[in-house]
């Protein structure tokens, strides 16, 4: 691999950086106190099995915080380092039908305290979406948002009419907020990525419940 050197240095600072995140978030969520730097990053190399680029490797380094491991359907938290698409993230990104539904329910049934969760100050701070998006790639672009995929109508079985439907439309809840370049250098960016995670972290827990019953 050409640049391997330059490849060897810079997944060393990556994953120094993910040592220094999974020590901060463990003074606030205990469970991912027990995981280490491998238990939470990718391989550099790209499975070109089913995809029509064959490129060998990655553009990104990511790296995804989960009590329950990287495969888990419970949320976590999520870095991601790439030119001009670095962001931070937390949720989780997909849910079986069944569990989807759980969720949905949860909240017509505990909407009191899920609209804390995501009505509050500094979630609309960081995961306010500027248009309303429904895929995932387009979701991904934005600056920031919650929830990559969503359904265009009410889904099966809910009332249309119901005042905040669009959170059952969410096929996912995945908050993400994209971040500068150089978000990462130096050691300001834990606070950030503190204040960050710490405000969806509410929602996750909401979810969490729910999704853990499954698992």
């Amino acid at each position: 691999m050409e640049h391997k050197d330059e490849y060897e240095a810079v997944r060393a600072e990556w994953e120094q950086g993910v040592a220094q995140a999974l020590e901060r978030i463990t003074t606030f969520d205990e469970s991912i106190g027990n995981l280490r730097v491998k238990d939470c990053t990718y391989r550099f190399y790209r499975d070109t099995r089913f995809s029509a680029d064959k490129s060998p490797y990655k553009n990104h380094f990511g790296a995804y915080i989960n009590a329950k491991g990287k495969k888990a359907l419970r949320g976590g938290y999520y870095l991601h380092l790439e030119p001009e698409g670095c962001l931070l993230a937390v949720g989780n990104y997909w849910l079986p039908t069944n569990i989807l539904t759980a969720c949905r329910n949860e909240i017509m049934a505990n909407e009191e305290e899920w609209l804390k969760c995501v009505e509050s100050r500094q979630f609309k701070k960081y995961f306010t979406g500027k248009k309303e998006t429904t895929s995932w790639e387009e979701s991904w672009s934005e600056p920031q948002g919650f929830g990559l995929t969503k359904l265009k109508t009410c889904p099966a079985g809910f009332p249309r009419d119901y005042e905040h439907v669009k959170y059952l439309r969410l096929k996912d809840y995945c908050a993400w907020h994209h971040v500068a370049d150089d978000f990462f250098e130096g050691d300001g960016w834990l606070d950030e990525m503190d204040r960050i995670f710490k405000a969806a972290k509410p929602m996750m827990d909401f979810m969490n419940n729910v999704i853990d019953d499954y698992e």
